[in-house]
């Protein structure tokens, strides 16, 4: 069966950003939708710098992932704008069944590992779900809230949804018109926004993997780093949407 989606009938915009840095992350494991992962001191501080980024956008909604990391991610910009959370269970991480919280090292020795990078349409996750759903439902919820959203605020109205690497990854692959086997070659590195606009003729793709000033991920890394799932490439993750550039100055006005 074919993606089942609503016919988009005023332009919107939606930016997708995914949530910062987690305890997770650094500890190198797949957290899927374990319990208790937080952001930690460096997710806070770009949850913070994303705010103040954005604060200056007119944005009438924020949709987030039921999940801690992204309530915790929008919940500065949130505050900023006065606007109340509106969480959606379809923007929750993958579920990745029985690899939910094993380390990564582990998880490339899996046969199925080599299916997800290869192709992503025919990889269901043992005890979890399949990323083909994960795009259905996601994308889904994309054009319900766009058209909710333009019912209420009217056309080329604003929104904002925090979720996850390959959920983003997922509807970006669908905004381009490319195979979902193709997705892992698509980047959503953590705190990085992206913007899709929806046209009742097809997407636009704004912006990918937007970190703001910095261009630190640009930088050689020591080893080949491959895209995995939970959409990880730089698990130390200088995604700092301006951190950097916030301290420098603060420094030299000291």
């Amino acid at each position: 069966m074919g993606l089942q989606v609503r016919p988009i009938v005023e332009p919107m915009t939606v930016i997708l950003l995914r949530h910062g840095v987690s305890t997770s992350n650094v500890a190198r494991t797949l957290a899927g939708r374990s319990e208790g992962v937080e952001l930690t001191e460096r997710g806070q501080e770009q949850a913070r710098a994303v705010a103040d980024r954005l604060a200056q956008l007119p944005i009438t909604e924020i949709v987030s992932s039921p999940l801690l990391r992204c309530r915790q991610t929008v919940a500065p910009l949130a505050e900023k704008l006065s606007l109340e959370l509106v969480v959606e269970d379809r923007f929750a991480e993958v579920d990745y069944g029985e690899w939910t919280g094993r380390e990564l090292k582990e998880l490339v020795q899996e046969p199925l590992w080599k299916v997800v990078q290869q192709h992503a349409s025919g990889a269901v996750f043992p005890g979890g779900e399949g990323l083909a759903n994960v795009q259905s439902r996601a994308v889904a919820a994309i054009r319900e809230h766009d058209g909710r959203v333009a019912q209420r605020d009217g056309a080329d109205a604003l929104w904002l949804v925090c979720t996850h690497g390959d959920v983003i990854k997922a509807v970006l692959a669908d905004a381009l018109g490319i195979h979902l086997d193709g997705f892992q070659r698509i980047v959503a590195e953590p705190a990085s926004i992206s913007v899709v606009r929806y046209t009742p003729t097809c997407p636009f793709v704004w912006r990918v993997n937007d970190t703001g000033v910095d261009l630190s991920a640009l930088m050689p890394k020591p080893a080949d780093i491959r895209s995995v799932p939970g959409g990880e490439v730089n698990t130390d993750s200088s995604a700092d949407n301006g951190i950097d550039k916030q301290r420098r100055e603060q420094q030299q006005a000291q």
